[in-house]
This record gives C-alpha cells, sequence and structure tokens, in this order.
C-alpha cells in the first residue's frame, strides 16, 4: 500500500508540476508577467513533487489508521490544505525590482490547486475500485 501511494503520489506531483510549468508560460506570454526569479522551473516542479509526496504519506496514513474512513477523510483534508495554502502567495513580499508584483498571485495561486486535482485524477488507476463482486475493475497497474 505504501508503495503504490508513493507511486502515485511521485507520478501525480510530476503531472502537476508539469502543468504548473506550462500554466506558468502561458501566463508570461499572455500577461509579459515574469516571475521567474521568484517562482523558477525547480521550485515550481519541486514543490509540486513534495506536495504529491506529502499527500501519499498522508494518504497511506490515514487509511490506514482510519481504514474504510480514511479515503474520505484525507480527501477532505487535501482540499482544505490546497485552500489553505493559496493564503501564501498573498504574503510573499516581492521585490520592488520586479514589474507588475500584483500579477504574482494570479499566476502561483491555481498551482496549488493542480497537485490535488493530479492526485484525484491518477487515483483510480492505482487504486482501483473493487466492483459489488469484490473484484477490481481500471486495474492499470
Amino acid at each position: 500500500m505504501l508503495k503504490r501511494s508513493l507511486a502515485l503520489g511521485i507520478v501525480s506531483g510530476l503531472l502537476a508540476g508539469i502543468v504548473s510549468l506550462a500554466y506558468a508560460k502561458i501566463y508570461h506570454s499572455s500577461l509579459g508577467a515574469d516571475f521567474s526569479t521568484v517562482a523558477g522551473m525547480t521550485s515550481i516542479l519541486a514543490g509540486s513533487v513534495f506536495g504529491g509526496l506529502l499527500a501519499a504519506f498522508g494518504y497511506w496514513l490515514l487509511t490506514k489508521w482510519l481504514r474504510q474512513k480514511g479515503e474520505i477523510v484525507f480527501n477532505l483534508l487535501f482540499v482544505i490544505l490546497s485552500f489553505a495554502s493559496v493564503l501564501a502567495p498573498f504574503a510573499v513580499k516581492l521585490p520592488l525590482t520586479l514589474e507588475a508584483p500584483e500579477l504574482f498571485p494570479g499566476m502561483v495561486v491555481p498551482m496549488h490547486f493542480f497537485p490535488a486535482l493530479a492526485w484525484l485524477t491518477l487515483k483510480p488507476l492505482f487504486f482501483p475500485s473493487p466492483d459489488l463482486s469484490g473484484n477490481s475493475v481500471n486495474k492499470v497497474f
């Protein structure tokens, strides 16, 4: 169970990081605001993978401790923590040399939701739901 959780955390973190990098590139090309000195490629990717690994450990612990209710508690906590994490970009004091610092939250706030979206999207591939007869459905791995 821990191995599958970690695999899901790494894969969903990488997917969230790739989507975040694509979003940052689109944001920069659309609005001309370049925040690569504050939120660079490495930090965006590392933050997404770190979020995926934290989710993996949280999922593993909660499903171990709470059994059947662990998944719903995990999903609820993951979404609440994702919403709470968006407060951080508003508290960041950017260097005065950056152009249009007011656009920074618009770039990074959506990225805080990408790990949760990637996790919830990919979870059925790693943890297939049993059908009524007890057999796994959607089993890919």
